[in-house]
């Protein structure tokens, strides 16, 4: 079973910024020196996220994107303020592999049909910002976690991999930034919930951390900010380590 890792780029444009729980942003510098720094270190795929896309009605990575594509050569995940085929369109031109959807996806889900029919399901990722309620389960949230749904998450990712979508991407917004460790919890209950593969985003503050993730779950992909912007991991000896005590395939660099 393949294992990818994945850097998230959170992005309130010019620059790549971080958060905690999806609040308190920080500038952290250049988005496209670090989409580079990553790529030579080994990250399998980039997610670039516009945290503040839907505030705005608009996306404005479009640039960032063509600029990263013409000398990174890994799948580009582009999200935040897609609503439309042709928000779709205009980003894959730019250089993206797949699109994110979120907010979009919550107030209009046949858009994730449309979007899987006319350009295939593999460029369509369901972004989940998943955070826990009182009763012990996820709602999904909107607008990098600042709206409410009170839609069920786990619901909702059925939902999605229903309508079309190839992946799903769930961000917990508890463990967000807080470099605390994954929710195992959410993982395991998305493992007996959906077929299609999924990323986990949220939480890790160390190697540990990803390998309690890997031998606890069934996760496809572990997308990482804290640990990366933060440098708080080194990439190849990430790889060494879950290769070494996992059975997992994972990219020969």
């Amino acid at each position: 079973m393949n294992l990818r890792f994945i850097a998230r780029m959170d992005i309130k444009a010019p620059n790549l910024i971080k958060g905690v729980q999806l609040e308190g942003l920080r500038v952290i510098g250049d988005p496209s020196e670090y989409a580079r720094k990553y790529y030579e270190a080994g990250i399998d795929e980039l997610i670039y996220m516009d945290v503040v896309a839907s505030l705005y009605e608009r996306n404005g990575l479009e640039e960032i994107v063509k600029r990263t594509a013409e000398d990174i050569f890994i799948p580009i995940t582009v999200g935040g303020g897609i609503r439309s085929l042709s928000d779709v369109e205009r980003m894959l031109k730019a250089g993206a592999d797949k699109i994110a959807l979120n907010t979009a996806g919550i107030k209009n889900p046949n858009l994730i049909t449309e979007i899987a029919k006319r350009f295939g399901s593999q460029c369509v990722v369901l972004s989940i910002e998943a955070k826990r309620n009182p009763q012990g389960n996820w709602e999904a949230l909107t607008d990098n976690g600042r709206e409410h749904t009170y839609k069920d998450a786990i619901q909702w990712a059925k939902e999605g991999e229903n309508l079309g979508a190839g992946e799903i991407l769930v961000t917990s917004v508890d463990q967000e930034g807080t470099a605390k460790g994954f929710d195992l919890k959410l993982a395991q209950t998305l493992d007996e919930s959906i077929s299609i593969p999924y990323t986990i985003s949220g939480g890790m503050g160390d190697i540990t951390d990803a390998h309690q993730l890997v031998t606890s779950t069934n996760v496809d992909a572990i997308a990482m900010a804290h640990v990366l912007h933060y440098n708080k991991v080194n990439l190849s000896q990430l790889r060494t380590a879950i290769k070494q005590k996992t059975e997992r395939y994972i990219r020969e660099l």
